[in-house]
């Protein structure tokens, strides 16, 4: 079976999703957990060949943490499919009603999408997070993972459709078989068989979908994040967020790529932090000022600020005030996730209104930005694109909404 047919198969099977009840979709999802758990020695040798391999291709240990499914993450994937169980069905969902002067009655009902791919890189657990949210949202689902996780997500695959398989349901989820390239070009022009892709994974990957997809695109693109310590900061807090926001787990979207300090609090901020970052082996890529504190800072270039590290690198730049580290932030920006330390309602509001990335967190963790911290359960990825979504996508963002207008006999005149 060619890639066509596997997709043009997806379509035929998922036409029945928005006709199953709620409470199958949970009774399925919440097998799919127990599934899951049940071979999470299965789940955890197929890891274990990706991981191998990672390490002869030297991987960075960034990339490689993003690749590991430890115990603790199984679990974590048969969580959040219960979880998404839990959550409300968007599937058939009144946005919108009222009645128009003529008695007609206006409803806005929330449908699926239709059939989603989803191209992307690394991280296995993409592959049941998908899953569980274009099920449930009632889209069929075409999977195309990268060659780093091959085992893992096939594995996972299997899982998921061998409990799709007991409810004449295995179709609606089908993964690209191989690894080519070439099966990413094909998905980008599969317009008959697609209705959105998503891809997930480095700024190479993205820009190429881009530039050759015919199928709309809804875009992860990169998380050049950036956090600001103004000059009301509670500085303690500001130096355990910073922290959290940059070593919590580096490699990925979410964590800090950029931090910027006002320079009235450089001094008593900058020698405290770079101690913290040199403990937990993160290289300082600073302006002068930043390198006047210490000998190990290296000297920060245009690029380092443009750059999505993934990896324990922090780019940091003192600015002279809140107006300059707005105005760095809409040069740099991916409109991934901005933050403020403030105590300072004014200037708050200021950063918040002048920045409109998916996410702009105050007094807290870049990490936030992530559909199941933010209330979601889970997520298809975070959004960058502003058409359509914007930040974490969950179940609602997987589905659109028809009109379905009821009358008593009125005719236009």
């Amino acid at each position: 079976m060619n890639l066509k047919q596997l997709g043009q198969l997806t379509k035929r099977a998922s036409k029945i999703l928005p006709t199953i009840s709620t409470e199958v979709k949970q009774e399925i999802l919440i097998a799919m957990a127990a599934q899951i758990l049940e071979s999470a020695d299965q789940i955890k040798r197929a890891n274990q060949q990706d991981l191998e391999s990672a390490q002869e291709k030297g991987l960075s240990n960034a990339m490689i943490d993003r690749l590991t499914l430890t115990d603790g993450r199984i679990q974590a994937m048969a969580d959040s499919l219960k979880e998404v169980a839990s959550l409300d069905d968007p599937v058939g969902a009144i946005a919108e009603q009222y009645e128009r002067p003529n008695g007609l009655v206006v409803q806005r009902r929330r449908i699926p999408l239709g059939v989603i791919g989803v191209i992307y890189e690394s991280r296995p657990n993409v592959t049941v997070e998908a899953a569980s949210l274009c099920f449930f949202a009632g889209n069929g689902l075409l999977l195309r993972g990268g060659s780093e996780a091959f085992h893992s997500n096939q594995i996972l695959v299997k899982i998921l459709k061998l409990v799709l398989a007991k409810y004449e349901l295995e179709n609606v989820i089908n993964m690209v078989p191989n690894t080519d390239r070439s099966s990413v070009d094909e998905m980008a022009k599969m317009n008959e068989e697609l209705d959105v892709i998503i891809p997930r994974g480095g700024e190479g990957l993205i820009r190429r979908i881009y530039e050759i997809a015919t199928v709309p695109v809804i875009a992860h693109y990169k998380g050049n994040c950036h956090l600001f310590v103004d000059e009301s900061a509670d500085l303690q807090k500001a130096l355990e967020i910073t922290l959290n926001s940059k070593v919590q787990r580096p490699g990925v979207c979410n964590a800090l790529e950029t931090l910027l300090v006002h320079e009235s609090v450089a001094k008593d901020f900058l020698p405290d932090m770079l101690d913290a970052m040199a403990q937990q082996q993160v290289e300082i890529r600073g302006c002068s000022t930043t390198q006047s504190y210490s000998e190990e800072v290296v000297e920060a270039t245009h690029e380092d600020y443009d750059t999505e590290f993934l990896d324990l690198i922090l780019a940091v730049k003192v600015v002279k005030d809140l107006p300059a580290a707005i105005e760095h932030i809409q040069t740099y920006t991916s409109d991934h996730t901005e933050a403020i330390i403030s105590r300072d309602e004014t200037n708050i509001e200021a950063f918040t209104k002048s920045l409109d990335s998916s996410a702009i967190v105050v007094n807290a963790s870049t990490r936030f930005n992530d559909g199941g911290q933010l209330g979601l359960g889970a997520e298809i990825g975070i959004s960058t694109t502003k058409l359509h979504s914007f930040g974490p996508m969950g179940l609602r963002e997987l589905t659109t909404t028809k009109f379905v207008v009821t009358g008593t006999g009125q005719v236009r005149e």
